[in-house]
């Protein structure tokens, strides 16, 4: 089963409305691993596209400076964008974050379909009804231990003088 979080854009432009929900599936994502930049810019995140360039230029230039061989540099390209296919999820949260969305909540399902079907099935309620008062919680009934004569310890008895 994945994982997907949901979120929604900033309350000044939706007032929660459903069609702009995004579900994220946490897990690996083949396409960010095989195109990493295309991945990125598909997803129209500029500011993580910007640090992509300069971690690979400053890895690659490195690299040449200390003159190292050529399959160096394919080995390390291999490690960023398993780097970026592992943590492509993590990378489209921290996206929305920063251009305020809010996350509403966290659903397991199979497939996507499935979790946008669990998630509207548990939040069409809270939705419909947002004014029902909540029911008191049930008022449980306190047992109180007998007081006991014989205290051990710094603490004097109850009702004596200190």
């Amino acid at each position: 089963m994945s994982i997907y979080t949901v979120h929604t854009p900033p309350a000044d432009e939706a007032a929660l409305d459903p069609e702009r929900f995004e579900f994220i599936r946490d897990g690996f994502y083949f396409l960010a691993f095989v195109l990493g930049p295309l991945w990125l810019l598909m997803k129209r995140q500029w500011l993580a596209l910007l640090i992509y360039v300069v971690v690979v230029a400053a890895l690659l230039s490195g690299l040449w400076l200390i003159k190292v061989p050529p399959g160096a540099f394919i080995l390390v390209l291999l490690l960023v964008h398993l780097l970026l296919g592992l943590e492509a999820a993590s990378v489209q949260r921290w996206t929305f974050r920063g251009r305020r969305w809010t996350q509403l909540g966290v659903v397991s399902a199979d497939r996507y379909e499935a979790a946008e079907r669990r998630f509207f099935d548990s939040w069409a309620p809270q939705m419909s009804a947002p004014n029902t008062p909540a029911a008191p919680p049930p008022v449980l009934p306190i047992r109180v231990p007998p007081v006991s004569s014989d205290i051990i310890g710094l603490f004097p008895e109850p009702q004596s003088r200190q």
